[in-house]
């Protein structure tokens, strides 16, 4: 199989876009420079743990495409209820180092106990990962409890560092050629949850036309056919998208009164670059 290491070029592209972004954002909101300065520093923390796995040995997987097609084609997402291992060397120090970012960013003790816990093996960082990767929250949240530990800021860092790795799995295992029964199998997903993962979309992007859902975790791209609530299938009058700021038209959101979910959407010129093989799709 081909090297899917990330280029060095997009991993800069990726950091020159951050920054500009954060300037944007910074000549309009100056009072936003501590938050801001926080994502800076997490997102480059992120970048940097993709580039370091996806340029390491990739794990060794026993899952033959046409297994991962019939996953997909009965609505199971592809990392769903794998034994996956992960690169624990990596992400052991990068879970510290969320935790110091987050503590000067205003988590304070909260992320220095958890920093604590991972440093004196009271935490394992492999396991804090691995049930990252799993989507596993109850057990990440029994754990927090059992430690004295805040549930939701170590969802976070769990988060942050297993999503580089979660990234790499499914840019590797949904590098299928076109005409093949998982490159079928993909295209023809219509869930609103990740194929990859199973997590939900952060937000539509629409495109020419298409729009193309992108995962909130391992940064998977994938469309639906029409309009729909993403959460419970709702397309008829329950279902609308409004602009909140007609200023704004570019931006959306997607809002189901069936279920009270929401999603935002923005128009956009391309394709996200971490998904190339939407591009041609």
């Amino acid at each position: 199989m081909p090297s899917l290491a990330l280029p060095r070029p997009l991993r800069d592209d990726l950091v020159t876009s951050a920054g500009r972004r954060r300037d944007a954002v910074l000549a309009g909101n100056p009072e936003l420079a501590a938050a801001v300065d926080l994502q800076g520093r997490l997102l480059t923390r992120v970048i940097d743990l993709a580039d370091a796995i996806e340029r390491g040995r990739p794990p060794r997987l026993s899952l033959p495409p046409r297994y991962l097609a019939a996953k997909l084609a009965s609505g199971v997402p592809i990392l769903s209820g794998e034994p996956i291992p992960l690169p624990v060397a990596l992400l052991t120090p990068a879970l510290v180092g969320f935790c110091q970012d987050l503590g000067q960013g205003g988590a304070g003790e909260a992320a220095t106990h958890i920093a604590r816990a991972l440093e004196s093996g009271e935490l394992d960082g492999g396991s804090l990962a691995t049930a990252s990767l799993a989507r596993n929250q109850d057990a990440v949240r029994t754990g927090a409890l059992h430690r004295g530990l805040s549930p939701d800021l170590l969802w976070l860092v769990g988060e942050l560092a297993a999503s580089p790795a979660a990234h790499a799995l499914q840019r590797r295992l949904l590098a299928a050629a076109p005409g093949t029964p998982l490159a079928q199998a993909t295209a023809a997903w219509q869930q609103g949850y990740c194929p990859a993962c199973g997590s939900w979309p952060a937000l539509a992007e629409v495109v020419d036309g298409r729009r193309v859902l992108l995962c909130s975790f391992c940064a998977a791209a994938w469309e639906l056919e029409g309009p729909r609530c993403i959460y419970c299938g709702e397309s008829g009058d329950l279902f609308e998208r409004v602009t909140p700021d007609e200023r704004r038209p570019c931006h959306r959101l997607q809002v189901c009164r069936a279920c009270t979910g929401y999603l935002k959407e923005a128009d956009r010129s391309e394709i996200s670059p971490l998904n190339p093989s939407l591009r041609s799709a």
